[in-house]
């Protein structure tokens, strides 16, 4: 049997040393084995006594209570008296174990000399806005947020029209002029074409003219590309 080297002031009570040895050696709270139970805890009493230690007069009236029960137990037709007795036991075993657990609990929550806390609690939003508000605030936070808005907004094509200036050169038209020099020269030199451009957005729709008719092969580039003719 293994050695108990336990002082007797680790335990609070007598219920206290039972629930540590049904722990350590496994056994069945629900059908606690009286024999194995008292056998580890008188072990527990004698090593206390051998070491000149004051047992507590509750500590030796739980030994007697269980040799008396592992007694009961031994005699023929006292069945109905052993439960009754282990059922107390079992009920005095688990009241007392969950007194502990819920005195670590509040230990667990105490922030200072007495005052406890709960954990905290899930409370389900309320998202109904319940304040009040004269109409002069809401019209003033209206034309507020809609000032805001209008500035958010890209300023309308009249505001750069001091600014930005530029002729819009349709590529249709040039189209139909280089047609047209093609018709009268039936060969023209590519350069020529923009000799009359007043500026580069003239230039630019020419040039996308003479792309838009190679692509079409409507007109044809020479090999060196200087200049141009109708295509056959």
């Amino acid at each position: 049997m293994e050695q108990l080297t336990f002082k007797l002031d680790q335990f609070e009570g007598p219920l206290d040393l039972l629930l540590f040895l049904i722990s350590k050696h496994k056994l069945n709270i629900y059908d606690i084995e009286i024999a194995k139970l008292l056998e580890q805890y008188m072990a527990y009493i004698d090593e206390a006594q051998f070491q000149n230690m004051e047992v507590a007069s509750e500590f030796l009236e739980m030994a007697s209570r269980l040799v008396y029960l592992k007694t009961v137990s031994l005699l023929p037709r006292h069945e109905e008296e052993e439960d009754k007795l282990k059922q107390e036991l079992t009920g005095q075993l688990l009241e007392y174990q969950a007194c502990k657990q819920v005195a670590a609990l509040l230990a667990a929550q105490n922030r200072s000399a007495d005052l406890f806390v709960r954990s905290p609690m899930e409370l389900e939003a309320d998202c109904t806005y319940t304040r009040e508000h004269p109409p002069g605030d809401l019209i003033a936070a209206y034309l507020s947020a809609l000032g805001k808005a209008q500035k958010r907004m890209p300023p309308p094509v009249a505001a750069f029209s001091g600014i930005v200036k530029r002729r819009v050169v349709s590529v249709t038209s040039k189209i139909i002029y280089v047609l047209k020099r093609l018709y009268r020269q039936r060969m023209v030199r590519f350069d020529s074409l923009f000799e009359s451009a007043g500026d580069r957005s003239e230039m630019v729709a020419t040039f996308l003219a003479v792309l838009e008719l190679v692509k079409s092969k409507r007109v044809q580039l020479s090999d060196d590309n200087a200049d141009l003719t109708f295509r056959r």
